[in-house]
């Protein structure tokens, strides 16, 4: 794996404060690492704007995408990356429940010639692991990346918490600790996929993943850190409201909130 450092007077400042707030004309020139991390607010267009300028600057050598598996991934070839509706088509985009593919095609276009690797599961994959567990679905490498191990207590009810906060309080309470085991499993295919990016390409490597998966905190970069600990990440978030305290994230920044409608009417039968 190529190592690369820590530069310049911006991660200086930001990551010995723990996290830091930047504005988006930053990510033109962010500090060296060996993967960047790239969360975002799915349906929001000013998050996948800030991740195709972060790209650029970047110029990975790899790209990892939690909204493509490794099958899809391999159908990015040269002669569609760079037209939208060939490549939404060639990936069966608008039948996957991803957000519209326009939002995310100048993405893969940013760095041209990045490889393009995925990281989603089958959906049935992950349904097991609500009802299983992580470790017993993603197999005999589940110890490496940490999924044999139970959470914290504290860290369990606060994952079963926010999980219930996702689904707008309206789900069975019970359910919450599958839903947490899902996402581990999800964290686990992220460092996965990124860890063979890196010995693959020799990094650096840039991961497009929703928030919950690039908080530095509990999300895929600790699953990374136990199976390439001396990879330097740097996680970036990005909110569409000033946080209430500081968020686990290296790096983030607010941007305008996404026109959406009230995803928790449906909880209400509206």
């Amino acid at each position: 794996m190529r190592r690369l450092f820590l530069s310049g007077a911006l991660t200086a400042i930001a990551i010995a404060a723990g996290a830091g707030e930047i504005p988006p004309e930053a990510l033109e020139s962010l500090p060296s690492a060996d993967v960047v991390i790239l969360g975002e607010t799915h349906d929001n267009p000013w998050h996948h704007a800030n991740q195709a300028v972060a790209v650029a600057a970047i110029q990975p050598a790899a790209l990892v995408f939690e909204m493509l598996t490794p099958e899809q991934a391999a159908r990015v070839v040269p002669d569609l990356r760079g037209d939208a509706a060939a490549l939404g088509e060639a990936l069966g985009w608008a039948e996957s429940g991803w957000p519209d593919f326009t939002m995310y095609h100048p993405i893969f276009t940013a760095a041209p010639e990045a490889a393009i690797y995925g990281a989603a599961l089958p959906r049935d994959e992950v349904r097991r692991a609500v009802d299983e567990g992580a470790a017993p679905v993603f197999g005999e490498e589940a110890a490496a990346y940490g999924l044999a191990e139970p959470l914290p207590a504290d860290e369990q009810a606060a994952r079963e918490t926010s999980q219930m906060e996702a689904h707008c309080n309206a789900m069975p309470a019970e359910m919450m600790g599958g839903m947490v085991e899902a996402q581990r499993l999800r964290d686990a295919a992220l460092a996965r996929a990124t860890q063979q990016a890196l010995d693959e390409t020799g990094g650096p490597v840039a991961v497009i993943t929703g928030n919950g998966h690039a908080r530095s905190d509990w999300g895929m970069g600790r699953a990374l850190a136990r199976v390439a600990p001396e990879a330097h990440v740097i996680a970036i978030g990005q909110f569409e409201s000033p946080p209430a305290e500081a968020p686990p994230f290296d790096l983030w920044l607010v941007t305008p909130p996404a026109e959406r409608p009230d995803p928790c009417a449906m909880f209400r039968g509206e």
